[in-house]
Formats: structure tokens, sequence, C-alpha cells
């Protein structure tokens, strides 16, 4: 027990030791753990309290919410708006962003997140989780509005995720690294269980939902095609396909193994870049992936490097270990050219 490192703890060394954060954000992100763990709580009571199933209600992409999905968003707002550490939120959950009451103190900082990602799998018992990223408010700006949401994802100052499944986890990094941490349910305690992740160069995984296979563009089709060619093919080994649809899921296993997560755009709304959105769940994982020695594209850029033009912008995806990353991207640039 001596030897264990909380999630107060290594904040206040990356504080103090390194000044990779300021106390503020420091303060903010221990707040956003609490509501995880209270988020991770109502997950795991389930059937018992009445919350699977739809809440009657949809979000601002149209998508049916489930009661949890309300819970969590509810959870993430309560918690944060009143410690003068924030000065707007904004949810995948909502239209506009949430700015601060003017009874708190506001803060310095933007927090954005999808509170309860992997919603189709609630009711079924599958992992689930929370992804956030943190923002500067820019520097003179004395009420926020939508615009000041519109920051690459080079700007992020923090980012993580947390895992509602056999353990509860919160994956995080504050620039200096990736560090994961575990619950301890009986005292309500985040430990350090791995220190600096890593996601291997290479892989013999891959995730995508092959029931859309039919709607893919001849570059994903190329580089499926090759995958599932196997020994046989032209990458000479065999490659095996996981797909839990959980976004938080899926990077999870990447960020412990290895592999490439792709969520690309395809024909069925060409008009449309992608399925996921850029600023709640695109950016907090490239940010991830990328401190573990990884690598996120949108097919032919870096995602982080993307200037969102509105708040719930989607975009294509493609992360993961970087030499098979930077392969399917390769085979979008020749198509581009």
């Amino acid at each position: 027990m001596a030897s264990r490192i909380s999630l107060t703890q290594y904040l206040v060394e990356k504080q103090r030791e390194k000044g990779l954060i300021p106390a503020e954000l420091r303060l903010l992100l221990e707040v956003v753990a609490r509501a995880c763990k209270r988020i991770g709580y109502a997950v795991s009571r389930g059937a018992i309290d009445g919350v699977l199933g739809e809440a009657g209600s949809s979000n601002v992409q149209g998508e049916v919410q489930k009661k949890l999905d309300v819970i969590a968003n509810e959870a993430l707002l309560e918690a944060n708006e009143w410690g003068g550490n924030l000065a707007a939120m904004a949810s995948e959950e909502m239209d506009h962003p949430y700015t601060i009451p003017h009874r708190y103190p506001k803060g310095e900082f933007l927090l954005l997140f999808d509170p309860l990602d992997g919603s189709s799998n609630i009711d079924v018992n599958v992992s689930i989780g929370t992804i956030f990223s943190v923002l500067r408010l820019p520097e003179g700006v004395k009420e926020p509005g939508e615009e000041h949401f519109l920051q690459p994802g080079t700007k992020q100052v923090a980012a993580g995720y947390a895992v509602y499944g056999p353990s509860t986890l919160l994956v995080l990094t504050v620039g200096d690294g990736v560090a994961c941490f575990t619950l301890d349910k009986e005292i309500g305690s985040w430990w350090l269980t791995v220190e600096r992740m890593q996601v291997p160069r290479q892989t013999r995984e891959f995730a995508i939902n092959a029931s859309n296979a039919r709607h893919w563009q001849p570059p994903v089709k190329r580089y499926v095609d090759e995958l599932l060619a196997g020994r046989a093919g032209p990458r000479g080994t065999d490659f095996n396909m996981r797909w839990v649809a959980s976004m938080v899921a899926d990077v999870h296993r990447i960020l412990c193994r290895g592999g490439i997560f792709m969520y690309p755009r395809d024909d069925r709304e060409p008009g449309k870049p992608g399925k996921l959105r850029l600023l709640y769940e695109a950016n907090p994982m490239s940010f991830l992936i990328e401190q573990a020695g990884g690598a996120a594209t949108n097919g032919h850029q870096r995602i982080m490097e993307i200037v969102p033009t509105k708040l719930h912008e989607r975009v294509a995806v493609f992360l993961g270990s970087k030499d098979e990353v930077e392969r399917v991207t390769s085979y979008h640039r020749e198509v581009s050219r």
C-alpha cells in the first residue's frame, strides 16, 4: 500500500516537480474524476435503480438518448459548474455550450465531454465510458461562446476517458505520457496502475464495423482486404478483427496491446466527413494515442491539426499503432493525388 500512487499525488507531482499543469487544472481533473466515479456507480446499479433503457428524448445529432446518457451528462455538469475552474462546458448531448452560472466564480478552462460513449452497449452490460478534453479559454475573453471551443486538438491541455467495465479505470494525459488509474471501490480512491502506456508500433489486430463494408471507399476496402487476406496476402501475416462498438473500449484495448481503430467516412452520406465527433471523441483520443507513441489521422491529415468549424463537427478516424495508421493514410493520399 505504501508504494501506491493516488491520482491526487500523481497530479500534484506533475504540478510541483515538472510545472506541467497549474493548480486550477489539477483541481479540475480531480473533479472530473469524481464525476466519473458517480457515473460508474450509476452504471453498476443498472436495472436495480431502473436506469436502463431509453430516456424518451434525442440529442442534437438526432440520436435516441438512453437514461444513463442523461444521468451521466447531468453528473458532469453538476460536479464541474461550481468549482471556479471552468468558464464553460460543451457536451455531445447538448446543442449549445453550458456557461457557468453567474452565482459561481469562473476559471480559465473549457471542458468538453462525451458523457457516456458506447450507449448501444448499456443494456447488454458491455464496457462503456466517458471521454473528456480540456482547453484553455482564449486570453481576454470574458463571456465564452461556441466559437471559443473551436480550437485544434493541439491546443488541448489534458484529455482522458473512464472505462466502466470489470474494473473502473481512468486513463489520462496532461501532455507527459499516458497514465492509467484503477478505482478502489471500497475506499473510493483512484490508484496509479500503469504509469506510461505505450502503443506498439506494429500490430496484428484491427477494429472496424465490418457491416458497413459495402459502403467503404476504395482506400479502406484496399487496406482491410489486405488484412483479411492473411498469410496468403500481401501482408504475409494473419490479422484478427475486434469490434466492441464502444470507442472507449476499443481504444483502451489498443493502448494496452496495440491495434488500429477505424471509423471511416463512407458512401452512405458522402457529404459527411465521418461519424465520430471531432471535439468530444476524436481529439481527446488522438491526444492520448499520440502521447502513447501511436498516430491518429482522418485518412489525410493529423486529426489534432484540424481546425474545427462547428461544435458538433464530425470526422473520419484512423488511430492506433503508428505503422498501420501510416499505411492506411498513405492509401488515402494516393487516391487524392
